[in-house]
């Protein structure tokens, strides 16, 4: 069968009017209309589609990449697989009509399990409802559906899971569980209601709903020291200076919007992990600036690092400040163990206010300076002295010798 295309290759220019549009193909029979698009299916060349799309078409839009930022607290609502449908029948062969009834039951529905994977950094990948796997439904010969799958959620190290404000799971170790939500049981097949009574049972039940509840998800980063200060303080340039951590580091204030761990080598193969909180102002405990949503990362540290800027005018009140914001968020993180890490001592003026700030203060406190490493190896032995002093498993702790 031979089919003619009209388009902009042909002479007849009436053939080719809105040829972008619409094209006419001729065959053995009546004249038909069809789309560019089945044209191109149709002759599979270059030379005669193409021209029939022209530019009049437009390209499909690319899908545009989702970025996925920090987040650190999530709500969700978790369901149970269904259980599957117990199954009715009865056994039937040769010479055996009434064999008796053989339902199986059906499959448990699949749990939602939350397992913590130390990979996993952020809550953002986690979706709004997360359901388990339905169960198979029974089948004759008692046979039993199968169960579903369960489904594994991965979460951060240090998840808190809560339901109504009341902590259920508190995830702090690499690959611990927690089943969220339970899968329904399958239903009984009718073979589960013979009896003596009843040697023909018509019954069997529906497999059960999973169940059903709405969680909230509370990541809190797990770090053996935090450092609290003011925005533009220094900490992130800290960081980036005793570990191999790479926050971002620039002259205004707010660089660090995330919490950031950065990890301490030590030549025994000890580490000690540093977490680097966003900035805090005055009036954080109101929920101004980044507000409390990053306080809640020092809440599992050991102990404290206040980082002050001693080209600020007055550094001891940074300090105070910072107390005081501490004290109305939590008032145990003023007990636990500290040292005041006085930043940007390579700068003129800050020989005077250090002085200054030791008699202001009954705290100890390591001036050093993150541009220039000085007094970053005194920093990083007092860290490991407040390490081994207030680590909770050191007295359990076993000595091992090497050869």
């Amino acid at each position: 069968m031979d089919h003619i295309c009209a388009c902009a290759c042909s002479s007849d220019p009436s053939l080719y009017a809105g040829a972008t549009e619409l094209a006419y193909v001729k065959s053995a029979g009546p004249v038909r209309l069809c789309s560019l698009w089945s044209l191109r299916k149709l002759y599979r060349s270059t030379n005669c589609a193409e021209n029939l799309l022209g530019s009049g078409v437009p390209e499909p839009k690319r899908r545009r990449r989702s970025t996925r930022h920090f987040v650190d607290h999530r709500r969700l609502r978790v369901i149970g697989g269904t259980g599957g449908k117990g199954a009715c029948c009865f056994h039937s062969e040769p010479r055996k009509e009434y064999g008796g009834p053989d339902g199986g039951d059906g499959g448990n529905g699949g749990h939602v399990i939350f397992k913590v994977d130390p990979n996993v950094k952020s809550l953002s990948a986690i979706a709004p409802v997360c359901q388990g796997n339905h169960g198979e439904v029974g089948r004759s010969s008692n046979c039993f559906g199968r169960g579903g799958e369960h489904i594994y959620i991965k979460v951060p190290l240090g998840t808190l899971v809560k339901e109504d404000g009341i902590v259920l799971a508190d995830l702090s170790q690499p690959g611990e569980e927690f089943i969220a939500a339970h899968g329904g049981a399958g239903g009984k097949g009718n073979r589960f209601f013979l009896s003596n009574e009843n040697r023909a049972p018509m019954e069997a039940t529906p497999g059960e709903s999973g169940e059903e509840r709405s969680l909230q998800l509370e990541m809190k980063s797990m770090a053996h020291a935090g450092m609290v200060g003011f925005p533009n303080a220094g900490k992130s340039s800290l960081l980036r200076l005793f570990s191999n951590a790479r926050p971002a580091v620039a002259s205004y204030p707010f660089t660090t919007l995330n919490p950031h761990v950065g990890v301490i080598n030590y030549r025994d193969y000890e580490q000690i992990s540093v977490a680097d909180i966003p900035g805090i102002i005055e009036g954080a405990h109101q929920n101004r600036g980044l507000g409390f949503a990053f306080l809640r990362h020092i809440q599992r540290c050991l102990f404290l690092l206040y980082v002050l800027d001693l080209s600020q005018p007055e550094p001891w009140t940074q300090f105070h400040s910072l107390q005081y914001e501490l004290r109305q968020f939590d008032e145990s993180l003023l007990h636990r163990p500290h040292i005041i890490v006085a930043n940007k001592i390579d700068l003129p003026q800050a020989r005077e206010a250090l002085q200054l700030l030791r008699q202001k203060t009954q705290s100890k406190v390591i001036a050093v300076s993150a541009l220039t490493g000085e007094n970053a190896e005194e920093l990083i032995m007092h860290l490991r002295e407040l390490y081994d002093e207030h680590q909770p498993s050191q007295q359990n702790r076993k000595t091992y010798s090497y050869w």
